[in-house]
C-alpha cells in the first residue's frame, strides 16, 4: 500500500465520501482508498460530518460538484429517503438509503453512474439512493458466524436506522423469532408490527424471552451502545445471559472488542464485530458507483489493519 497515492490530486480527480455525525470513528476512506487505487481510479475518497439538518445542503453541494457518490450513515439513512431524485428497489424495499449514486443520461438517453461516464455530464444530474446494509448484515452473519438464518431465534438490540434494516432482512431471510428490545418501546412495538404485516412466518415480539433460561441463536447489538468506553452494555443481563446464547454479533466495529462482545467471548460465544457488514455493504457501493467488481481482499486488509492494528 505504500504506493497507495503515488498520483496526486489533480484537476481531473473525482471524488465520492461518506456523511455522517459523528463521522471521525468511520473505517469507510481507509477501506474505499485501497480499493479505488486497485482499480487504477483517479478517485478520492473523503469523510465528512454533516449535520442532519444540514444533509440537504451537503447532498445538494455534492451534486453540483460532480461527486461519484456518496455513503450515508447515522444519523441521516431515513432522512435521504426525502432527498434523493430516484430511490433503487432496495432502497423502498428496506426503507432506508445508505448510499447515493449521481447520475447524468449518456448519448442513448439512459441514466448512467457518472463514474461510468467517459466526459463530464452535458445534462441533469440526478441523486439516486441505494440501500446496500441489507444484504450486507445477512453476508456478515453467513460468513463471520457461519449462520443459516432460516428457523433462527434472535434477540435483537435495537429498533431505529440501521437496526430497523438489519431486522426486517432477518425475518425476509426466515428467522423464526424475533425478541426486540429497545430503550423506547413504542419504536420496538412499531417494528414488530412491521415485521408480522410483512413477514408473518416470522414471529416479532417485544421484549427480552419471557423465560430467561430458553435458548437463543443469535444475540444481536444493533445499537451506539459500546461505541463510548463508558457507555452501558445494550443487554440487560437481569433479563437475559449470554451464556444461554452460541453467538453474538455486534453492527459497532470501532471499537473493535465492544464491552458486549468482551462479555460474550467470556461466555464461550462465538462473536463478531461489525467489519464485515462495514465490508459488504461499501463493496455494493463501489460496485454501483464504478461498474466494476469490488476488490474484497484489497478492502478487507484495509479495514482489519485500520481497525486491528498491529494485534
Amino acid at each position: 500500500m505504500d504506493d497507495l497515492f503515488q498520483n496526486p490530486i489533480s484537476a481531473a480527480t473525482r471524488f465520492c465520501a461518506v456523511y455522517g455525525q459523528p463521522i471521525r470513528h468511520s473505517g469507510s476512506p481507509a477501506m474505499h482508498n485501497p480499493a479505488l487505487a486497485k482499480l487504477g481510479l483517479d478517485w478520492r475518497y473523503l469523510a465528512f460530518e454533516v449535520s442532519p439538518d444540514a444533509l440537504g445542503q451537503a447532498i445538494e453541494g455534492a451534486r453540483a460538484m460532480h461527486f461519484v457518490g456518496l455513503n450515508l450513515t447515522v444519523p441521516h439513512k431515513l432522512l435521504a429517503l426525502e432527498l434523493v431524485d430516484a430511490l433503487d428497489e432496495s432502497a423502498t424495499t428496506w426503507g432506508a438509503v445508505n448510499t447515493i449514486c449521481f447520475e447524468a443520461k449518456n448519448d442513448s438517453g439512459d441514466w448512467t453512474p457518472l463514474g461510468q461516464l467517459t466526459d463530464p455530464p452535458a445534462g441533469g444530474i440526478r441523486a439516486k439512493g441505494y440501500n446496500t446494509d441489507a444484504d450486507a448484515i445477512t453476508l456478515a452473519l453467513q460468513q463471520d458466524l457461519g449462520l443459516s438464518l432460516a428457523g433462527l431465534r434472535v434477540l435483537f438490540l435495537g429498533a431505529g436506522g440501521a437496526g430497523r434494516v438489519a431486522a426486517l432482512k432477518l425475518a425476509a431471510e426466515g428467522v423464526a423469532e424475533l425478541h426486540l428490545v429497545n430503550r423506547t418501546v413504542a419504536k420496538a412495538e412499531k417494528l414488530a408490527s412491521e415485521i408480522t404485516g410483512r413477514f408473518p412466518q416470522t414471529k416479532a415480539s417485544v421484549g427480552y424471552p419471557e423465560n430467561a433460561a430458553n435458548k437463543i441463536d443469535l444475540v444481536l447489538n444493533a445499537t451506539s451502545l459500546g461505541l463510548k468506553p463508558a457507555d452501558a452494555l445494550p443487554l440487560d443481563e437481569s433479563q437475559f445471559t449470554l451464556a444461554n446464547a452460541p453467538a453474538v454479533f455486534d453492527i459497532i466495529y470501532q471499537p473493535a472488542l465492544t464491552p458486549l462482545l468482551a462479555r460474550a467471548t467470556n461466555a464461550s460465544c462465538r462473536t463478531a464485530n461489525g467489519l464485515g457488514m462495514l465490508l459488504w455493504q461499501g463493496a455494493k457501493a463501489l460496485e454501483i458507483w464504478t461498474g466494476q467488481p469490488a476488490p474484497i481482499d484489497v478492502m478487507r486488509s484495509a479495514l482489519e489493519s485500520h481497525i486491528y492494528g498491529d494485534e
